[in-house]
């Protein structure tokens, strides 16, 4: 008798009602809207003020921009920030968030981060959501949603999911108008750019 038969058997006696696949219920999705959401504070609009700075230096450098900033939610002290380089470093995972999570981890010599907010100019992707959950994110400040992945609303809601262990404080859209037209701007002048012809070479 094979293990894939005795596992069988042990399954079906422990849950008769998994048997056959059209038995199986879908996952519930995460509430709507993620987690529990609360007014900004000074200290998140002055986070955010300096994210959207650091995106707009990332937009020069020819990156998406986007800027993060991890601070101490009681004081407002800047263990880390940084902005979009997955151009630079021809990383893929280098998304402002993570990289600011990252370095405010190696800043307190903790991976755990629940005395701390992010503030960050774009919904986080589900990447970064998922880093945030993992290294205990005390609460998430954002700007603009992402449409196209976001996952703190627009998307899928991990940071509220009852299914993981960690479930953030979200302070949603603080500066989302200034942030979304950074994007906007962005990607125009890429478009652009493409459209337009080279210059001939002398």
């Amino acid at each position: 008798m094979g293990l894939g038969h005795v596992l069988g058997k042990w399954f079906a006696r422990v849950r008769p009602e998994a048997q056959t696949p059209a038995s199986v219920p879908a996952l519930a999705p995460a509430p709507h809207p993620a987690g529990p959401v609360a007014q900004p504070t000074d200290f998140d609009r002055r986070m955010m003020a300096r994210a959207i700075e650091l995106a707009e230096a990332a937009a020069a450098q020819g990156e998406v921009p986007v800027g993060a900033v991890v601070y101490r939610t009681a004081d407002g002290a800047i263990l880390a920030e940084a902005a979009n380089r997955r151009e630079a470093d021809h990383d893929p995972s280098a998304h402002a968030e993570f990289l600011a999570i990252q370095h405010a981890c190696r800043a307190v010599g903790d991976w755990r981060l629940n005395a701390c907010s992010l503030a960050v100019t774009l919904e986080p992707c589900p990447m970064c959501a998922g880093l945030i959950v993992n290294a205990r994110v005390g609460r998430v400040v954002y700007g603009a949603p992402d449409p196209k992945a976001g996952a703190v609303e627009s998307l899928y809601q991990i940071l509220a999911d009852p299914r993981l262990n960690h479930r953030p404080e979200v302070v949603p859209g603080v500066e989302a108008k200034r942030c979304a037209e950074l994007l906007r701007a962005f990607f125009h002048a890429l478009r652009e750019s493409k459209a337009r012809p080279s210059e001939p070479r002398s």
